[in-house]
């Protein structure tokens, strides 16, 4: 049997656990509040007695001068851990205002005592502990619990497209070609806008023709330009063009003469004097645009043409075969005029120039660009028709403009080239062709090149608007065209 239990302060001490009639003694009427603590023993230590006041809490006898031994440090700690996992797995808390005390295992042995100042370890899952201040009483809220929300269905993953770029030409695959005006810039004038769409659907379609067209929608946009306050016109101006130019390439990239003729007119604009009356210097700028024109295209035009008949008599009677190619049948345009004014034409694709080849005399190429080391850049089909007339030994004549000489070097068609939609080679109005379904089908893909380049060594000679050249002296033409 333990002695009695102390009674100090209204804080019960453990005795006899077969005693629990005689655990208060001495008058003491009020029931035991353990003190605000982190479940730390109460059998020894500061507690608060009914009066408010600190008191100290003599160790119970029997208790190994209050300290616990090693087994009941186990035990506390596994009731402590058991507490909080059930906090964790969101177990109610029990009554407000009640902190949770561990008694130890001596004291486990009341827990069948009712009242809210004895609580076992079993019970401490059933309550919350959290310390509160003086003000709020003892009592606090108890903490809104939110259930685990269910794990919505994943979204079946959409199956990967196969990549139907060609690895060879996969540097030139950029943006698509724009196909509506969404997303074109406030700034880009209607006659620009106008231009973009009819070049990217080839309503506009060569470099001569691309050109010419850019470069009046460039006029019109002069016209209405009007300089904003504390800027130039010299300044400003060529800002205004970039968005133009942007919205352009947008829809297709430059032609290598839009490109010298942009650039030709940003020169006349920086040479604009600041001190020139607007009005004077857009009338300038226009005027200079159109003498550009005149020079360039149409006047180099008629002395190519000149240049290229001069070995023919008038009455010579000849025959024109036109090699087209897809999927753009240009020359059906060709073969159609020449067919108008009463010459005899006949038609045929690149895969029959073996046998046409033949039967010509001299073969005239056009170019959409002549390289500084003389190489002819055109479109696709034409190093097979040069290679072919090299082999017959049949001259080739190139024509070309000096607006499209460049001071580019290129040795291949690889790495610059223009890569059109693939779409385009699908034959129009065809219902059974195996390429109308060519994005599901595995393996495949379509390469729809503009561009090819021709040898220097397959090529005869250039006419220009200076007249006949050999290919090794278009460097030297070129930079007479450019300080011109």
């Amino acid at each position: 049997m333990m002695p009695p239990a102390n009674v100090e302060g209204g804080s019960l001490l453990p005795q006899d656990p077969d005693s629990p009639k005689d655990l208060l003694q001495n008058g003491a009427k009020e029931q035991v509040v353990p003190a605000p603590c982190d479940n730390t023993m109460a059998s020894e230590g500061n507690v608060k007695g009914t009066n408010g006041t600190q008191q100290k809490a003599k160790p119970a006898k029997g208790s190994n001068d209050g300290k616990l031994s090693g087994k009941e440090l186990k035990d506390k700690a596994k009731a402590e851990k058991a507490a909080r996992r059930a906090q964790q797995k969101g177990g109610q808390p029990g009554q407000q205002g009640q902190p949770v005390v561990d008694l130890g295992p001596e004291m486990q042995k009341h827990s069948d005592l009712k009242g809210p100042s004895v609580t076992g370890a079993t019970s401490a899952q059933k309550f919350q502990h959290k310390r509160t201040g003086s003000a709020s009483g003892g009592f606090q809220k108890p903490i809104p619990f939110r259930p685990a929300q269910a794990h919505a269905a994943p979204f079946p993953e959409e199956p990967k497209r196969e990549n139907k770029n060609v690895a060879l030409f996969d540097h030139l695959y950029g943006n698509p070609r724009r196909t509506t005006l969404a997303g074109a810039s406030k700034d880009v004038h209607p006659a620009v806008l106008a231009l973009g769409l009819q070049m990217r659907n080839y309503v506009i379609c060569g470099s001569s023709a691309r050109c010419v067209a850019t470069m009046l929608a460039f006029k019109r946009v002069i016209e209405a330009y009007v300089t904003p306050p504390q800027n130039s016109l010299p300044r400003h101006l060529t800002t205004h063009l970039s968005s133009q130019i942007e919205y352009l390439v947008s829809c297709r990239p430059l032609s290598i003469s839009m490109g010298n003729a942009i650039r030709w007119l940003k020169v006349k604009i920086s040479e604009v004097d600041v001190s020139t009356e607007e009005s004077a210097a857009k009338t300038d700028l226009c005027n200079a645009i159109d003498n550009f024109i005149t020079e360039k295209i149409t006047v180099a035009d008629q002395v190519i043409e000149k240049e290229g008949s001069i070995r023919y008599e008038m009455a010579t009677k000849f025959k024109v075969i036109v090699v087209d190619s897809r999927p753009l049948f240009e020359g059906k345009n060709l073969a159609r005029a020449l067919a108008d004014l009463g010459i005899e034409v006949q038609y045929s694709l690149t895969h029959g120039i073996s046998h046409v080849i033949k039967d010509a005399t001299k073969v005239f190429l056009g170019a959409h660009a002549m390289m500084s080391n003389g190489r002819l850049y055109s479109r696709v089909g034409t190093a097979l028709v040069a290679m072919t007339a090299r082999e017959a030994d049949v001259p080739v004549i190139v024509c070309c403009e000096s607006i499209k000489y460049t001071e580019r070097v290129a040795l291949d068609s690889f790495v610059h080239n223009e890569v059109a939609p693939p779409e385009e080679l699908l034959i129009q109005g065809e219902t059974s062709s195996p390429l109308l379904k060519w994005l599901d089908v595995p393996n495949l893909q379509l390469l729809n090149l503009m561009y090819d380049l021709t040898p220097a060594e397959y090529i005869t000679m250039v006419i220009d608007e200076s007249g006949y050249l050999p290919p090794s002296s278009v460097p030297f033409m070129q930079r007479l065209s450019v300080n011109s």
